[in-house]
């Protein structure tokens, strides 16, 4: 914890000097990010500094292997759908992302042959990428890589099962898109919604 404190100084010392206006402002009027990003809990994977955001401009959603469920009506705490739910209908975000990237846990524990505790918090939740497991099975090449991307998809489509996400494509032109970062080398990839594949940013 003390390492924590002692970062908090320094923000204080150095960063919030310059900062203190827009703080000013954004508790004035409110928080109205333009773009939804659901990531990953990595601790190397950090939206805002992957896309050199500030204060108020990224609303973010992370969990293990970045992840969105389909739309159930189950009784239950959906803390990830509430949370889609209050950007899309709240916040009203232009843009949806989905971000993924490499040397994923979540994706790694997906594509484990161990048993799967049923009372294991984890192990249920990583049944959300059995799909895209199914569908890269027999596939050549690395099967860690494939998942990673194939669960990119997988959760786009199931932003798509929530009737208020297609009701926002439909009326306002919301945007759903997937990428990747490469943690080793900085990389990005997008999603190209016309062909399926990921194209590096360059």
């Amino acid at each position: 914890m003390e390492h924590l404190i002692e970062g908090y100084r320094i923000y204080r010392e150095r960063r919030w000097p310059e900062l203190r206006a827009l703080h000013r402002r954004l508790a004035e009027r409110g928080q109205s990010p333009r773009v939804l990003v659901i990531a990953c809990s990595d601790s190397r994977v950090d939206p805002a500094t992957i896309f050199n955001a500030g204060p108020g401009e990224l609303f973010v959603i992370r969990n293990v292997a970045n992840l969105a469920p389909p739309c159930e009506g189950t009784e239950g705490y959906h803390g990830v759908s509430a949370a889609i739910e209050f950007a899309v209908l709240h916040l009203k975000v232009e843009t949806v992302l989905v971000l993924g990237h490499a040397q994923c846990g979540g994706v790694a524990a997906a594509l484990s042959d161990r048993p799967r505790d049923p009372a294991s918090f984890l192990d249920r939740w990583i049944g959300l990428l059995d799909p895209a497991k199914s569908r890269i099975a027999g596939q050549s090449g690395d099967p860690q890589s494939a998942l990673e991307h194939e669960s990119i998809r997988v959760t786009l489509e199931n932003l798509g099962t929530f009737p208020f996400v297609r009701q926002a494509i439909a009326e306002r032109g919301l945007q759903l898109v997937g990428a990747r970062y490469g943690v080793a080398d900085g990389s990005l990839e997008l999603l190209d919604p016309q062909t399926g594949a990921f194209n590096p940013i360059v």
